[in-house]
């Protein structure tokens, strides 16, 4: 889509810090982290979310999960644990309307669900 943001960058045409690409999927640091590691996973080819994603290609929502696993593993943080998240919908807080996973570690991550306070 030629105003998606991740197919931008995808593209070449929006620069990212780039960690990791396979012929499916690109990895690259979010420009907000909420943890120490924070990196996004992209399918290359445009899905509005995980669902839609899961629907129409289910391989390459596989392929996600590969990816993130694997920059996991780069990351050093296989071990020590991450989370992925997919955010669906107004109410997740979801603000790019291309599926992306969030892979966030190397730290203690607290819980999640409604904020605290």
């Amino acid at each position: 889509m030629s105003d998606c943001l991740f197919c931008k960058i995808v593209a070449g045409e929006v620069p990212s810090t780039k960690v990791h690409e396979t012929e499916t999927t690109m990895a690259f640091r979010d420009i907000n982290p909420q943890a120490r590691v924070h990196i996004l996973v992209v399918p290359k080819t445009h899905h509005e979310d995980a669902v839609e994603l899961a629907a129409a290609d289910p391989q390459l929502l596989a392929d996600v999960l590969a990816t993130g696993a694997a920059v996991a593993k780069a990351e050093g943080i296989d071990v020590s644990g991450y989370r992925f998240v997919f955010n669906t919908g107004e109410d997740a807080g979801r603000t790019v309307f291309h599926a992306h996973l969030h892979l966030l570690g190397g730290e203690l991550l607290g819980m999640f669900g409604r904020p605290t306070g």
